[in-house]
């Protein structure tokens, strides 16, 4: 099935070779430029109606972000994960919320955590979860959250902890 569709829709957006996962998953990259296109084709000749998730890997060393929309066809029991790559420099990506209106809240996140931005996207520059977030994105590996730990939070001593087997012998065998 996932074969036929890939065949099927690559002349027409480019696709990446196809990644079967499972019978019923698969994953295809294509030019983050023909995105749009693919996504509309999938939902409305190929019944991928729903738009399960959208998330970002942060590929540090390659200087570049990947946003993996998974998309699925309830019908058929079929999921689709489709990536594009983008710049990290410039992290900027066409909205979708007018294709699948809760796309909308994963791309506010996506803007607060990364600092990817999704032009024209509702109350995008609206503090989500991070309130009164002045620091890089937390999301980004080039974040340092000890860095940001030690310079934010007092430094207060931690709990003893306990070898568990030596710990347990002695509660239940003081002294011995």
């Amino acid at each position: 099935m996932m074969r036929d569709l890939h065949a099927l829709l690559t002349p027409r957006h480019a696709l990446g070779p196809l990644e079967i996962r499972r019978e019923n998953l698969a994953f295809v990259t294509l030019p983050a430029s023909n995105l749009r296109g693919f996504l509309t084709e999938l939902r409305d000749t190929q019944g991928f109606s729903h738009l399960v998730l959208l998330t970002a890997v942060d590929w540090l060393e390659e200087g570049q972000f990947q946003l993996t929309y998974m998309m699925n066809n309830r019908a058929r029991d079929l999921t689709l994960g489709v990536r594009v790559m983008l710049d990290r420099t410039t992290a900027q990506m066409d909205s979708i919320h007018d294709l699948w209106p809760t796309a909308a809240t994963y791309q506010r996140e996506l803007k607060e955590m990364f600092g990817i931005t999704f032009p024209g996207s509702p109350r995008l520059d609206e503090e989500f979860i991070l309130e009164g977030w002045t620091d890089l994105p937390p999301y980004r590996r080039d974040f340092d959250s000890l860095a940001y730990s030690q310079q934010t939070y007092a430094e207060r001593p931690g709990r003893v902890t306990h070898d568990p087997r030596e710990y347990m012998k002695s509660k239940l065998y003081p002294g011995g």
